[in-house]
């Protein structure tokens, strides 16, 4: 019978049953394959290694060498030590502001002591530092240089984030402020000395109506960006048709069409052909219950004197004490808005003394404006003493005991702003020194109780 099948069956059984010592040596035989397999992989993991230290070893030399060209310390972090070139710690305190950028407009000119969102802004990492304190220690100030050329303009605008406060130092002007709702126009001339005051969001312009450049001195109530919007900026962001409905122009928005924006920023204004434009201006003086509203005759007011100088003050007074009439409106009107300022000028003789003292309800930011001066700073973990000169801006955070010294043979002259529109609030060192009880300053200083008998009493008032 034929069949495969079995006969293939059979050969199996029959080739299974010759040897039966071939299964032994196949075994054998895998054995040594599987210990060869073994072997290589052993030597292929100890290849790996030797490489993956070797590897290690040169990137660590390499890190090494760099940590030492760069300086750092190798502990264990990628921390370098601090660069000794990095920002003296009087920036805080401290801006050159004749450093600055100067932003040029047709008709004048703006400086900048502020802070910025956008650090490549700032001109110097100087100006940066100053620019972080102010805001760090949220001092709601902000400080500028306005110059307007002879005949020039600062367009009308307002401010949406600031209040605005200013001292003339040089020059004529023609203020400008619209009231709000009833449309209110207050207008006025000033004049160097004398101080300016725009509450947030109110329209003001400032036009120079004298033969020499005007220079203010302004000081804004923000320590974040100043937010502005000028009246010829609106205007053409206005949509043609919205603007013919809400001035009602004869010609309608036709005439409205007529209007071309200036390729050039018009912020401090000055057309070439100016004489053309405007044949009749008229520089109205409003009453004195409208202009002291915004208007402050610091030249004109009480001197404050002590050892070392001389104050005079643009300020909120409790009960308008010590002020005239005029005053009076000046004081409630810093008074009733919100987050207003208290300016001040400060003459300090030659090598006279602003003694250290400190203020509970205020920062202070001031210009120099003539003379140089040395001052101190002194808060809880940072001290700082530096000179000054004309042109510089500093600032001393509420509560930080500073002095300020005359040390040229001319004046210190500066003008001095607070961050109150309340009456503010001051302690000096020889106050606060001498109201301490003596036994307790011998325990502090670790001298005898009658060696402070040494330190002169302030007179009874």
């Amino acid at each position: 019978m034929d069949n495969q099948a079995f006969e293939m069956h059979g050969e199996i059984i029959q080739s299974s049953s010759k040897g039966k010592e071939w299964p032994k040596k196949e075994e054998k035989k895998g054995s040594w394959s599987l210990m060869k397999v073994f072997l290589v992989c052993l030597l292929a993991c100890v290849i790996t290694t030797a490489i993956g230290v070797l590897t290690l070893s040169l990137v660590y030399v390499k890190n090494t060498a760099f940590i030492k060209d760069t300086g750092a310390k190798d502990d264990g972090t990628t921390s370098p030590e601090p660069d000794e070139t990095s920002v003296d710690i009087k920036y805080q305190f401290l801006n050159h502001l004749g450093k600055s950028k100067v932003h040029n407009y047709p008709g004048g000119e703006i400086q900048w002591a502020r802070f910025r969102n956008d650090v490549n802004e700032y001109q110097s990492d100087e100006e940066m530092e100053f620019g972080k304190s102010i805001n760090n220690h949220r001092s709601k100030m902000t400080f500028g240089t306005l110059r307007i050329k002879s005949k020039g303009l600062r367009a009308p605008h307002w401010h949406f984030n600031a209040n605005e406060h200013g001292y003339l130092l040089q020059g004529t002007a023609w203020i400008g402020v619209i009231g709000a709702d009833d449309s209110v126009v207050t207008t006025y001339n000033v004049t160097a000395g004398q101080v300016i005051f725009f509450p947030r969001n109110t329209v003001h312009w400032i036009k120079n109506v004298g033969s020499e450049d005007c220079v203010f001195l302004l000081f804004f109530t923000t320590h974040e960006e100043l937010q502005t919007l000028d009246v010829d900026d609106a205007f053409f962001s206005t949509p043609e048709d919205i603007a013919a409905r809400a001035l009602k122009p004869q010609g309608g928005v036709n005439f409205i069409r007529t209007f071309k924006k200036q390729v050039e920023d018009q912020a401090v204004n000055l057309p070439p052909n100016l004489n053309e434009l405007v044949q009749n201006a008229t520089y109205v003086q409003s009453p004195d219950n409208l202009v002291w509203q915004y208007f402050y005759n610091l030249k004109g007011s009480a001197q404050y004197p002590f050892p070392g100088g001389i104050f005079q003050w643009a300020r909120y007074r409790i009960n308008g004490t010590g002020l005239n009439e005029t005053e009076k409106i000046f004081s409630e009107s810093l008074n009733k808005h919100e987050n207003t300022l208290t300016l001040a000028t400060l003459r300090i003789f030659s090598n006279g003394l602003g003694q250290p003292h400190f203020h509970f309800n205020a920062n202070e930011m001031g210009y120099v404006i003539s003379g140089c001066g040395q001052v101190g700073v002194i808060l809880s973990s940072v001290t700082a003493n530096f000179n000054i000169g004309i042109g510089d801006v500093i600032f001393f955070p509420v509560g930080t005991q500073h002095y300020i010294k005359s040390v040229c043979d001319e004046d210190l002259f500066l003008i001095l702003a607070y961050s109150t529109g309340n009456q503010l609030e001051t302690l000096r060192m020889k106050d606060y020194f001498h109201a301490t009880a003596d036994h307790i300053l011998a325990q502090l200083f670790f001298k005898k109780q009658d060696e402070f008998k040494k330190f002169p009493k302030a007179a009874k008032k």
